[in-house]
């Protein structure tokens, strides 16, 4: 059997897996993310992380075909990250120095993208070679695949489509700097602050009588038929179709996968999305499929896995 590792590093913990050549999890665990120092001790930490594996598993490492690593923030092919502000880590070639540290093969991709490679190999794009993932979470977020393939663009910057602007009169500041931009109204914090600004305009809704606003509540109050947060889903709704609509028109994808926190209000969000989608749109662009992710925190490792597999091809 031959074998694959994914290893997905974040500002808290490292994620990792070890995979079957034909993509079945074997094994998951994590490990604290050191941003000591700069993050320094991370790749060495990853490393050790896999050669204790390898030998908990006693793996002859002829029998490994390498190690994927999502990184969170913008990596170009040749696997120099520009800046990875949550790691304290300033440009250097994350391949090099893993491939250096490990022996063994290493290919390295930013987190969201190879979350999109692995829902489109083992998870809710399966079947499709050619995926653009939406990540609603505390920010908007995504990855662009297409021949099967991470697109990452030249500044390793594709798939950010939480910052196209939807909403030109947005007087309010994204994080960015910017103005108007997708994820001031599709992220988690957007749908909160919806909401919250409903919910003052309509002090009978059932939302206005939650304690607390969160993008939780917003979709639960929806699903019980509050028409305030079924207007508030559907206003969040209608600026996420406006950025894939330019997505669409730009890559054609056969379909989007919505992942992230928002995603687990499951069917309301998808069925929204299908009502408002292809308004606007040529004919031949109205019927993307948009499907819900699968995978969960597991999608970083098993696109991390399915690089290497890529790589060895």
């Amino acid at each position: 059997m031959k074998y694959l590792f994914g290893a997905d590093i974040g500002g808290t913990t490292v994620k990792l897996g070890l995979f079957s050549e034909a993509g079945d999890i074997l094994d998951k665990w994590e490990i604290r993310t050191d941003r000591s120092n700069g993050g320094e001790n991370v790749p060495a930490d990853v490393v050790k992380a896999v050669n204790d594996k390898i030998t908990e598993k006693n793996i002859d490492r002829k029998d490994v075909l390498g190690l994927g690593v999502g990184v969170p923030g913008p990596i170009k092919a040749d696997g120099t990250v520009l800046k990875c502000a949550n790691l304290g880590w300033g440009i250097f070639n994350v391949t090099d120095k893993f491939t250096e540290l490990l022996g063994l093969p290493v290919k390295a991709g930013n987190d969201a993208n190879v979350a999109a490679l692995g829902e489109m190999w083992k998870g809710g794009g399966m079947g499709y070679q050619d995926i653009v993932m939406v990540t609603l979470g505390t920010g908007v977020g995504g990855g662009v695949i297409l021949d099967g393939r991470i697109r990452a663009g030249e500044h390793g910057g594709a798939g950010e489509i939480g910052h196209i602007r939807v909403n030109e009169n947005e007087t309010r500041l994204c994080g960015c700097g910017g103005h108007g931009h997708l994820e001031q109204y599709a992220s988690a914090t957007g749908v909160a602050y919806l909401g919250t600004e409903a919910a003052k305009k309509n002090p009978d809704s059932l939302l206005a009588k939650e304690p607390a606003i969160s993008a939780k509540t917003v979709f639960d109050c929806a699903k019980k038929g509050d028409k305030v947060a079924l207007q508030v889903v559907d206003d969040m709704c209608e600026m996420l179709v406006i950025a894939l609509s330019h997505v669409a028109a730009t890559v054609d994808p056969q379909c989007f996968v919505i992942g992230g926190g928002v995603s687990k209000a499951g069917d309301i969000l998808v069925d929204t999305l299908k009502k408002h989608y292809g308004k606007n749109m040529l004919n031949a662009l109205q019927t993307t499929e948009i499907k819900l992710a699968t995978l969960g925190n597991d999608a970083g490792i098993y696109g991390c896995a399915r690089m290497v597999l890529d790589g060895a091809k």
